[in-house]
């Protein structure tokens, strides 16, 4: 079993993210001994926005295929998206910019798009200063979960899990109690399936 590990938090040991990406992988670990991990951290090894280039012997070109070749090849993705400005970090989206291809993991036919990344699971590890989940009076700002759900389900994939801590900016208690009860989220069982 192959697993794609991204970090996005700038807020390194101060991550909530991170500490719940590990958590993830350490279960994945656990469950799947033989479990091959490829790790990208995209803020200490930031990928450029991506733009078109011409010269297909640029380093961004063969970078961006080197991971693309890896996606295509994983069976799980476990992400590190915490919410900025309502968003994802821009080093998350410069990542997605380099799986999402046009005929690679994705295409337009007779009936619209369609989704050529499917049979993976993505776990999505989100954290959020404040509250935006369902329900939540700042749902409607949720631009985050809603869109990593959006453009990996544009990509095929439908095996989508969302490991949340929310809340971890308004007190400490309510931080550590968000943690907590993401952690226990955090179930073996699940990985069983993957």
């Amino acid at each position: 079993m192959k697993l794609i590990h991204l970090d996005s938090s700038a807020l390194g040991a101060h991550s909530v993210s991170r500490e719940l990406t590990a958590a993830i992988v350490e279960d994945y670990r656990r469950v799947h001994p033989g479990l091959q991990v490829q790790y990208h951290d995209l803020v200490a090894e930031p990928l450029p926005h991506w733009t078109p280039v011409a010269d297909a012997d640029h380093p961004t070109v063969a970078r961006g295929g080197e991971l693309l070749e890896e996606f295509l090849a994983a069976d799980v993705v476990v992400i590190g998206a915490p919410m900025y400005n309502f968003g994802i970090p821009s080093q998350l989206k410069a990542w997605i910019d380099r799986v999402a291809v046009a005929g690679k993991t994705f295409r337009y036919g007779e009936n619209g798009p369609e989704g050529l990344a499917g049979g993976k699971k993505l776990v999505i590890a989100s954290s959020r200063g404040g509250v935006y989940s369902a329900g939540s009076a700042g749902a409607a700002m949720d631009f985050q979960e809603t869109y990593l759900r959006g453009v990996f389900g544009f990509l095929g994939i439908t095996d989508i899990e969302v490991v949340r801590a929310e809340g971890v900016n308004m007190s400490a208690e309510h931080k550590q109690k968000a943690i907590a009860a993401a952690r226990a989220s955090i179930a073996g069982e699940q990985r069983k399936a993957a």
